[in-house]
């Protein structure tokens, strides 16, 4: 018999980008940009990642270390606001088990020239296969590498 179980958990990460909300969120839209920077760690082999941008949309992408476990994302739009904010819920599983659901809301709001990000996600973890500290980390890594991309970007303009 297999432990079953719950633990909840709500983050929110707040990121200051150096571009315009229309830019930030073309970052998300645009299925070449958001493949760039929506990647694991570096050395990870990763699936096709996968997007349909629209309301009812679906992406996906997997991957993990060589050789290791590999992580599966699965996210349906829920809610697109253009330059404003995107709601989605997705699952996360590792070997084909689920080991979370969550509800993730991004929204972008003026700072001037650039742009503040702030992401909330509210996370139900399954079975004890991952905790919050886990994740908020691999969301925040997923923030920085759209934040250097969107610096390189502006950088070779």
């Amino acid at each position: 018999m297999t432990d079953r179980s719950t633990a909840h958990a709500t983050f929110t990460i707040e990121r200051r980008l150096t571009v315009s909300r229309e830019k930030a969120f073309r970052a998300y839209a645009d299925p070449r940009s958001k493949a760039r920077w929506f990647v694991g760690p570096e050395g990870w082999e990763r699936s096709d990642h996968k997007l349909d941008f629209r309301e009812g949309g679906r992406e996906s992408v997997s991957g993990g270390p060589p050789g290791g476990l590999i992580h599966y994302y699965n996210a349906l739009y829920q809610d697109i606001v253009p330059n404003e904010r995107i709601v989605l819920a997705y699952e996360m599983a590792m070997n084909g088990r689920r080991i979370s659901v969550s509800l993730g809301t991004t929204e972008f709001k003026s700072d001037g020239k650039a742009t503040r990000l702030v992401y909330t996600e509210q996370v139900v973890f399954l079975d004890g296969h991952d905790h919050v500290a886990a994740r908020e980390h691999g969301t925040r890594a997923l923030f920085d590498n759209l934040a250097a991309l969107l610096e390189h970007e502006a950088q070779a303009t």
